[in-house]
This record gives structure tokens, sequence and C-alpha cells, in this order.
């Protein structure tokens, strides 16, 4: 039973969004409790980050064991986690090199980075970078240039130059922008943030083929869509083909701040100087992220989420057709439901403040919600996410 609600001092927590009068406590697998105890299933798992779920303990051992060995060495010497991730994902990818980082966004900068450096090396100084409409590659100043969120362009103006944005699966408008400062084309295989938009397998395949053609770097960003999340280990792996440069993060630290910059022999040009960080390479964050990793690799795993994702895929399509909205779309277990009508936010309400246990989901536009459960998530809860949103849509409707 739910305990009476406790009041709480969030006074010197800084605004920078709303957040309902609770605190989450304690999370297990699909599951997390408040400070009155009330239990939620959720289908956030911090945007897309517990890729394991709440206390995998897998990721716990990992942890607690590179603790008590070492925790902090300093990015001037190697350590033994940040060689056996590196090795882990070079072995299951089609890059040569790693760099790691705290977050996607540090990795998407160092990834313009690294592609404005080639530029000067290669194509004469070209440095501008093409992405798409309605992209997120992040809340740094040059990552919030990059993408295409509205109203990004004017919110710390001025911008950082030097991406132009084109329509995603639309490659005339991409060959439009391209002139002879283009260094790259930044692309995420999924839109996440913008509405849960894939990129067409077609549109891929031209993509990359056009880039070749011309000389021009392709980065695949892939924090959101990549470590299992749409049934691959990486989502670009889905279109059959190989891209210059690659960013991960949330997933690939399934929890913990880690993210990594890929890039092959050919584009890895950065010299001592150009790029670091406090933190690159960690001992104790990439002892997660190879747990992380080797869990994602186990046998059947993979398999498994397509097999979740088409679960979700048609408990979805199925409350799409008895309320009358619009459909569903995503990758693996990154989808959302398209309503249709602006009650996206009334929704992610009702779903928390459900009785006696919540639901967490997200609507990072007003006509559609989207769903990141945990890649080990149940047959069984997410049915039992399914019977809860057909409750809230009653109420609704």
């Amino acid at each position: 039973m739910n305990k009476p609600a406790q009041a709480i001092d969030t006074q010197a927590v800084m605004f920078i969004t709303k957040r309902p009068d609770l605190i989450m406590i304690e999370g297990r697998g699909s599951w997390l409790t408040d400070n009155n105890g009330k239990r939620y299933l959720d289908f956030l798992q911090g945007w897309a980050v517990n890729c394991l779920g709440h206390s995998n303990p897998g990721m716990i051992e990992a942890l607690n064991a590179q603790a008590k060995k070492l925790i902090n060495s300093s990015p001037a010497f190697y350590n033994e986690p940040m060689l056996g991730l590196s090795n882990l994902l070079i072995a299951n990818s089609c890059f040569n090199k790693v760099f790691f980082a705290n977050s996607g966004a540090e990795a998407n900068e160092g990834a313009i980075k690294l592609a404005r450096k080639w530029g000067q090396l290669n194509k004469s100084g070209a440095f501008e970078i093409i992405t798409f409409d309605h992209s997120f590659h992040g809340r740094t100043l040059a990552t919030m240039s990059a993408s295409g969120k509205p109203g990004w362009d004017t919110m710390f103006a001025p911008q950082v130059a030097g991406f132009p944005k084109a329509d995603l699966n639309d490659l005339d408008s991409v060959k439009k922008l391209v002139n002879d400062k283009t260094v790259a084309v930044m692309i995420e295989p999924v839109q996440g943030e913008g509405g849960v938009i894939p990129a067409s397998a077609e549109f891929m395949s031209e993509l990359r083929k056009f880039t070749k053609e011309n000389n021009i770097l392709l980065i695949v960003d892939e924090v959101q869509a990549g470590c299992g999340r749409t049934g691959t280990l990486f989502a670009y792996q889905h279109y059959s083909i190989d891209p210059d440069i690659m960013t991960l993060g949330k997933g690939i630290g399934g929890g913990v701040p880690l993210a990594a910059l890929l890039a092959t022999d050919a584009v890895a040009c950065f010299v001592p100087g150009d790029q670091g960080g406090t933190y690159n390479g960690n001992p104790l964050m990439t002892a997660v992220g190879m747990s992380v990793i080797e869990q994602l690799l186990a046998p059947g795993f993979l398999g498994g989420v397509k097999k979740k994702g088409e679960l979700l895929k048609s408990e979805l399509l199925a409350i799409a057709a008895e309320f009358g909205l619009e459909g569903e779309r995503g990758e693996g277990l990154l989808r959302a439901l398209m309503l249709g009508k602006d009650i996206g936010g009334k929704l992610v309400d009702l779903a928390r403040e459900r009785n006696p246990e919540g639901l967490l989901i997200n609507s990072p536009k007003p006509n559609l919600l989207r769903f990141m459960p945990a890649l080990n998530v149940s047959d069984d809860e997410i049915r039992q996410m399914g019977a809860m949103l057909r409750e809230l849509l009653k109420q609704v409707a």
C-alpha cells in the first residue's frame, strides 16, 4: 500500500525542467519505487539509458569489483577496462578507433571536431556538416546548432555556423546543400526526440553511396538508437552500410555516465592536444560498459529484443485500432504511438498519477507517446503496459 505523500524540499536544485513532487528511491528491472512506496512500470528507463533495466546484477558486480581496484588513473594512462571495452566495440563494428566520453553530446561534439579536422587535412578546410530537420544531437552550443529542433536556433544565439539542414529520407534535399565546404553528413538512424522517425533502408543505402562518391564523411549518431535498442548491436547494421564515424551514449553505460566516439582508421586523424577530457576512458565507467556490451552480445539476447519489439509494435497497433489513433512507428524497442491529437502530455501525467501502480512514458511531441523500455523487459510487462494505457485512453477519449 502506498504511504501518505511526504513533503520534499527541492529549493536547492536549479530549476531546468518541471518535475513532479516525488523522489525516486529504488529501482529493480522495469520498476521504480518512489519516496511514498508507490511503484511505477518504467517505459522511459532514463530516456533509453538503462538498457538492462534498474539494478542490473552484472553491472553492479562490475562496478563493485572495479571500485575495489582502481576508480580513476587519469586519461594520461591506459587502464584495463578502457582497453577491454575498446577492443569489444571494435571487434563487433566496422570501426578501428574509440574515444570515450561522458555524454552523448560530448561524443557528438567530438565527432564534429574530428570531421572538421579531417576536412582541414583532406578537403581544403571543408567544415560544413549537413544535419536534418527535427534531429537532436545534444545540448552543447555546437550540438544544439547541429540539431534541427524548432526554436533552438535562437535560444542561445548566435549559433555555431556550419550545419545546414536537410529533410530525413529525402536524398535530393541533401544534394542541394552540398558544396565545396561540405565535409560530412550527420544522421540519427532513428530520430528519437523528433518523434521516433526511422530513416528508411533505401535512403540510408543511397546516402552512403552518395557520400562515398563525393568524398563526404557519414556520421551516425546512435546515442539513442545504438547499443541493442533497435534489435542489432548498432542501428547502422540494419542498413548493411559502413559509416565513417559513430557516436554512442545512453545505453552503452546502462545508467552510468559513459559515451563513445568511434571512427575508422582513415578518419581518425586527431593528434595530441586535439581531443581530451578529464574522465575519458575512466576505468570505473568503462568496466560497467564492458558488462553492458557483453550482456547485449550474449547468445539470443538481441534476437529477444527484436521479438519484444514486434510484441510492443503489435500491442501499440492494437491500441491504435481500438481507439481510432493514427498508428505506430519505430525500430526494436524504440517506438512511438501516434495519437492524432495533442493529448500526449495529459496521458503522461495520468499514467504517472495512476494508482495503485503508475506508468512512466514520454511525449516528445504533443501528438505522440514514446516508449523506451529496458531491453530485457518481459513480455508480460509489455502487455501490462498496454492494459494500463488502454485505461488511460478511456479516460481521455
